[in-house]
């Protein structure tokens, strides 16, 4: 019922919002009457911000046409290499001339991107720093009101299967990247790669500000899964889509939902930054307020979870901790295997957590390593990224300039496959 209550507040916002963007721009336009009034900045500042606050967002896009290698600027097409029914692999085509042939053979890096409510896009400053120095590939999960039930449920373990599909398809020689919430079903494919003796092993795994064990400096976040029991989650956030969308019917823990819980987690910032965009628009700093709608374009732009896959996450990886215990059993071609991140052996790691992190907390990332027993020590690796939080590890300034090339040296380094020949292992 909330969704569809929802949906009504929707049909009565929408055009408020409309009403709201057109008074605005009537209210600068220099050939409007409105725009004589004495107060017109400020008029035309406030309708701007009422329409922003109603208005509906649409998942942006990458939007990255170009990048620099070598100092010449490379065109970039945006390709579906595999179109799942909850996902799409995206290759970042470099159109690399004739005397950037070489660049070729740079490493092939797949970015699993979280299914965490936001859009993939929001790794765009991630893809965009990485661009120059490799073959990019990234995950798209696609809205859970988008997928018509008839493609059926898709669970955690199915997001380990499409970690899997995903790596064998572009491997044996690729790199994987997981920011947030994929650590835990990267981990998880790896090591039953590892375990059933798989040749397509990526060469290195980039972990960055992941929930591996969140028993460690727990956050609001952790604490949010843990106060309540899974029960409470199945009566109280999971709904059914309405049928208005191609996903009628399917139960979904809803977006808007989850954008409610962003917000709430710091409401002050987000009015302090709502009036400031305001202040912005009065004085005509348009450079600061172009800032303010990009970011709230992507924060506010947010898609349904499929409700088995989120109820399968807070059980396992935050109420049960079922991966840093080894206990955790994935259902795979037709077997059930035990993640055993033990198995791993040449497989190169790299974690990455940010100083003050108030998602995956320090030292929830870095736990990996105490899984990983069986890497060589010469082969891991660990960064706490000072004053960086949670989107400062993969986004802005520290990301590009510190974090970033600690990430290209690791994967540099480790082009070759470590360890000797591999053995199949047989699971029962």
């Amino acid at each position: 019922m909330l969704y569809q209550l929802r949906e009504a507040q929707r049909a009565v916002l929408t055009p408020v919002s409309d009403w709201a963007e057109s008074m605005s721009k009537l209210c600068v336009n220099p050939y409007s009457p409105l725009s004589m009034m004495p107060f017109a900045t400020r008029m035309a500042a406030g309708f701007e911000l009422l329409h922003r606050l109603g208005k509906e967002y649409e998942k942006p896009e990458f939007g990255l046409k170009t990048t620099l290698i070598e100092e010449r600027e490379v065109t970039v097409a945006e390709r579906i290499e595999i179109s799942k029914p909850f996902c799409r692999l995206l290759k970042f085509e470099r159109l690399l001339p004739k005397a950037l042939a070489h660049r070729d053979s740079d490493p092939t890096l797949l970015v699993v991107a979280p299914l965490s409510g936001l859009h993939s896009t929001l790794l765009r400053d991630t893809v965009r720093a990485l661009l120059p120095d490799h073959n990019v590939y990234i995950t798209d999960w696609i809205d859970g009101r988008m997928v018509p039930i008839s493609h059926g449920p898709f669970h955690l373990d199915d997001y380990v299967a499409y970690c899997i599909e995903f790596i064998r398809h572009l491997g044996p020689d690729v790199h994987v990247m997981s920011v947030c919430q994929p650590t835990v079903p990267v981990m998880a494919a790896v090591s039953l790669m590892s375990t059933l003796g798989d040749d397509r092993l990526p060469l290195t795994m980039t972990m960055m500000g992941g929930p591996i064990d969140p028993r460690s400096s727990p956050t609001e976040v952790n604490n949010l899964a843990t106060n309540h029991p899974f029960s409470w989650f199945e009566r109280n956030v999971i709904y059914t889509v309405p049928s208005k969308y191609p996903g009628a019917g399917r139960r979904v823990y809803p977006g808007f939902l989850q954008h409610a819980g962003f917000v709430a987690m710091n409401p002050d910032r987000h009015v302090t930054s709502h009036w400031d965009f305001y202040l912005n628009l009065v004085r005509g700093d348009l450079d600061d307020a172009e800032g303010h709608r990009a970011f709230y374009d992507e924060y506010n732009a947010v898609l349904d979870l499929p409700a088995e896959y989120y109820l399968d996450t807070i059980r396992t990886v935050f109420q049960e901790h079922q991966l840093p215990l080894g206990c955790w059993h994935v259902n795979f071609e037709g077997r059930r295997i035990r993640v055993a991140p033990e198995d791993v052996r040449q497989v190169a790691l790299f974690t990455i957590e940010g100083e003050l992190d108030d998602i995956s907390g320090c030292g929830q990332t870095q736990a990996a390593h105490g899984l990983c027993v069986n890497i060589p020590a010469q082969h891991r690796q660990h960064l706490s990224a000072e004053g960086a939080g949670h989107y400062g590890i993969f986004s802005g300034r520290r990301w590009r300039e510190m974090i970033y090339p600690q990430v290209r040296d690791f994967i540099h380094a480790h082009r070759r496959r470590i360890g000797g020949s591999r053995r199949l292992k047989v699971v029962a």
